[in-house]
């Protein structure tokens, strides 16, 4: 019996260990999918057309907000047409990886 216990708790800690490495974000991968947000959030003084307002720069913000900002955009939390359009059809690991290169991006 305590053999069969400890081989329940061998597969449950590697499968959690499995998740977290799947959860942290990829910089090198998510630099190609962070193409399309540098197209604005990196361009000095770009304004939005309609409404017209500032576009935010994502230097200074770590990969853990940028991934929960476009959680909020997809899941309807954030309203933003355009934004919501941009994160619509990423998963969890793409906004880990956009996030990652995010936050790796503002330090160059």
């Amino acid at each position: 019996m305590n053999l069969r216990k400890s081989s329940v708790l061998t597969a449950v800690l590697l499968l959690a260990g499995s998740a977290s490495a799947l959860a942290d974000g990829d910089a090198a991968v998510g630099r190609k999918k962070a193409e399309t947000c540098l197209g604005c959030h990196a361009v000095p003084g770009y304004f939005n057309v309609y409404p017209s307002y500032h576009v935010p720069k994502l230097g200074g913000q770590t990969g853990k907000y940028i991934e929960s900002a476009l959680k909020q955009y997809r899941d309807g939390g954030r309203q933003h047409d355009t934004m919501h359009a941009n994160a619509a059809n990423l998963s969890d690991q793409d906004m880990a990886d956009i996030g990652a290169y995010i936050e790796s991006y503002r330090s160059k």
